[in-house]
């Protein structure tokens, strides 16, 4: 297969993106994934010194980026970051949502507020953001991609950390993807998910050690059929492969991409 073959399948040449958590994590491996393939990039999260940082990095791969902080949990906040992005790169043909946070404590002590910051980003928001988007694309009569960034947590229980909101907003999230892809298809619009165990990120290291602790690394390599953590780089080829013009007939997926741990 040549280059252009390749490309064909799985370029993504002139197309603007949106990534939203772009300043840390998954969401920079999503947003390298999407640069690497020819992709504009609009980055959005709060961190905007995080954001530039990202955005000259992405300008290696010969994409335009445009900033866009902003909190999405706020809905004006939502609808100013897309009109910046397409005031600046052109209409947005896809997003990948990658926002989202944790809060750990013992489900019979885990405060209300910490249920709801949890469930107000990775759930809500992400109702949002893909009802923003697809607001713009049915209006305008043309289709759209719509990736968001789940867990193996959306359909199954943690052994290694006390994070009921966020297992409960991920099942929420995995369940919202085949609704909207359902509702959503007869626009051309595809929406989809991965699915990632655990890779080290700021949500997953612990500060005190600079890495995943031990006694919850050991609890991981053993619930993952491979012995180990993701490695950086092995979530762009899931990412891609949902964005890829040629998997136009791909919707309502959830695409895990953790070692073998949810085929136990």
């Amino acid at each position: 297969m040549s280059t252009s073959d390749l490309d064909a399948l799985f370029g993504l040449s002139g197309k603007v993106a949106v990534v939203t958590g772009a300043s840390s994590g998954l969401g920079v491996e999503c947003a390298r994934a999407l640069a690497k393939a020819g992709a504009h990039v609009g980055l959005v999260a709060r961190r905007r010194e995080r954001l530039e940082d990202v955005a000259r990095e992405l300008s290696d791969h010969g994409v335009k980026t445009c900033v866009a902080s902003a909190d999405v949990t706020v809905s004006d906040e939502i609808d100013d970051a897309y009109d910046r992005i397409e005031g600046e790169l052109g209409p947005i043909d896809l997003l990948v949502n990658s926002a989202g946070i944790s809060e750990l404590s013992r489900a019979e002590k885990h405060a209300r507020e910490k249920w709801d910051r949890v469930i107000a980003i990775n759930l809500t928001a992400a109702f949002e953001l893909s009802q923003k988007v697809a607001q713009r694309w049915i209006s305008r009569g043309c289709a759209g991609r719509i990736v968001h960034v789940s867990s193996v947590m959306g359909q199954l229980a943690n052994p290694v950390h006390r994070a009921v909101g966020y297992s409960a907003s991920k099942g929420g999230l995995t369940n919202l993807v085949r609704h909207l892809a359902v509702e959503w298809t007869r626009h051309g619009i595809a929406v989809n998910a991965i699915a990632p165990g655990y890779f080290p990120t700021e949500m997953t290291i612990d500060p005190k050690h600079g890495h995943v602790a031990p006694e919850q690394l050991e609890v991981i390599e053993r619930f993952t059929p491979m012995a180990r953590l993701g490695r950086a780089g092995e979530l762009e080829t899931a990412v891609l492969f949902l964005a890829a013009p040629a998997s136009s007939y791909v919707t309502g997926v959830i695409l895990p991409v953790d070692g073998g741990w949810s085929a136990w």
